[in-house]
C-alpha cells in the first residue's frame, strides 16, 4: 500500500466517523424535538381549561365588584341624608333647648339666691402700712 491510499483510507475511516456522530446527533435531536411537541401539546391541554376558569373568574370578580360600588353608593347617600337630619334637627331643636336651658339655669340662680350680709374686709395694720387679709397669716418672723 502506497502513502495516497493510507491517506485516503484514514480520511475515508475520519468521514465516516464524522458521518456517525452526526447521525447520532441529529437522532437525539429528532427525540429531543417529538418531547418538546409532546410537552407543549400536554401544556396547551391544561392551560386552556386553565384559561377559562380565570377568565370566569375575572368575570365573578367584576360582578361583586358592581355589586360593592352599587352598596358604597348607597351608603354614601344614607351619609348624606343623615348628615342633612342631623343638621335639621340641631337647627330646629338646638336653639330653643339652648334659650330653654339658660332661662332654666337663671330661673335656679334667681330662687337659690339668699340675701348674705356682706362681710367688711379685715385689714391689719402693721407700723403705718395695711396688708389684704389674705397675706395677714404669712408673715415672715425675724
Amino acid at each position: 500500500m502506497s502513502g495516497g491510499e493510507v491517506a485516503g483510507i484514514l480520511v475515508a475511516v475520519f468521514w465516516a466517523i464524522l458521518v456517525s456522530f452526526l447521525a447520532v446527533a441529529l437522532a437525539r435531536l429528532a427525540q429531543t424535538l417529538r418531547a418538546t411537541t409532546k410537552l407543549v401539546a400536554d401544556v396547551t391541554e391544561q392551560a386552556v381549561p386553565l384559561l377559562a376558569d380565570a377568565s370566569a373568574a375575572v368575570r365573578s370578580a367584576q360582578t361583586q365588584i358592581d355589586r360593592v360600588d352599587a352598596i358604597a353608593s348607597d351608603v354614601q347617600e344614607v351619609t348624606s341624608n343623615a348628615s342633612a337630619l342631623s343638621t335639621t334637627v340641631a337647627s330646629t331643636f338646638g336653639g330653643p333647648l339652648v334659650k330653654v336651658a339658660a332661662f332654666g339655669y337663671g330661673v335656679r340662680r334667681a330662687l337659690g339666691r339668699k340675701e348674705v350680709p356682706a362681710k367688711p374686709s379685715r385689714r391689719t395694720v402693721i407700723v403705718g402700712r395695711t396688708l389684704p387679709s389674705a397675706r395677714r397669716g404669712k408673715r415672715k418672723k425675724d
